[in-house]
């Protein structure tokens, strides 16, 4: 089938998709847009209300309107958020509230977005976890001799709320050697078996086989209660050339969540 540019231009539009960001500062593309902070890490009693605000920024050189609404969300296999608009069993979305709907910010302005979040007396100890989205107004693109093509962008700020004595539990399960974005990484398969979602941090170090000596850091990415996720140990360096490790090394330091730490030593080898 032969397609033309006219239509292959129009496929592409069609395949823009949402951004979700999770990293400071927090944009999206499709409308220009900027939010503070984009993660809340809060703790709470049960009967307590907490009051929060996410700063908007519209970058763009027009009025901007925006459609805000929570959502609850989950992760894919690859690690990316899908958002869930329909209730989901066990959502706390209905203890939480949102100063409205619709927002419009002027071009280059600022809106501090407020929001509540009010467990009941009678929560059990666990984790609050929810998305609070922000939508673009759906800019039309249009290909050359094509129609317009609204083209809209969202931000998910992502929201966790520990509530009583909820804490992740953290171990190790496995280690391998595996390909990560192309490059053969130590690899910890972290199990949780807490009531609240944990990151791995720590300070961690090895010489490999061919004498050098590397310092690792481990992924961040959240491992959620009940949830066992693979994460990476990527090499610290000062430059942005990959180091290719020499295996096999063995790995030792500590490794820390929450106000937790451990002692970690373990030989990896292909």
């Amino acid at each position: 089938m032969i397609v033309t540019m006219r239509e292959l231009l129009t496929r592409c539009l069609l395949c823009l998709v949402t951004l979700v960001a999770l990293t400071s500062p927090a944009r999206a593309q499709g409308f220009a847009a900027l939010v503070s902070p984009p993660r809340f890490e809060l703790v709470a009693k049960p009967g307590q209300r907490l009051r929060e605000v996410i700063e908007i920024t519209n970058a763009d050189v027009r009025s901007t309107t925006f459609r805000v609404k929570t959502a609850d969300w989950s992760f894919d296999k690859n690690a990316g958020v899908i958002f869930e608009e329909a209730l989901q069993p066990g959502s706390c979305r209905p203890w939480v509230a949102v100063e409205r709907r619709e927002i419009t910010v002027s071009a280059g302005g600022k809106y501090r977005f407020r929001f509540e979040v009010a467990p009941p007396a009678n929560a059990p100890a666990g984790e609050c976890r929810f998305a609070i989205t922000i939508d673009g107004d759906g800019t039309a693109v249009q290909a050359q001799g094509g129609p317009p093509i609204p083209v809209s962008g969202r931000i998910g700020v992502i929201v966790y709320v520990m509530l009583g004595n909820a804490e992740p539990q953290i171990s190790v399960t496995e280690t391998v050697v595996a390909s990560v974005n192309g490059e053969m990484l130590p690899v910890l398969k972290v199990k949780n078996s807490g009531n609240a979602h944990g990151r791995l941090a720590g300070f961690l170090s090895g010489t490999d086989a061919a004498g050098k000596k590397l310092e690792f850091t481990p992924s961040s990415l959240p491992i959620l209660p009940g949830e066992t996720r693979a994460i990476a140990l990527t090499v610290n360096q000062e430059d942005d050339k990959s180091v290719k490790i020499a295996y096999p090394i063995i790995v030792e330091g500590y490794l820390e969540w929450g106000d937790k730490r451990t002692r970690f030593e373990q030989r990896f080898s292909p």
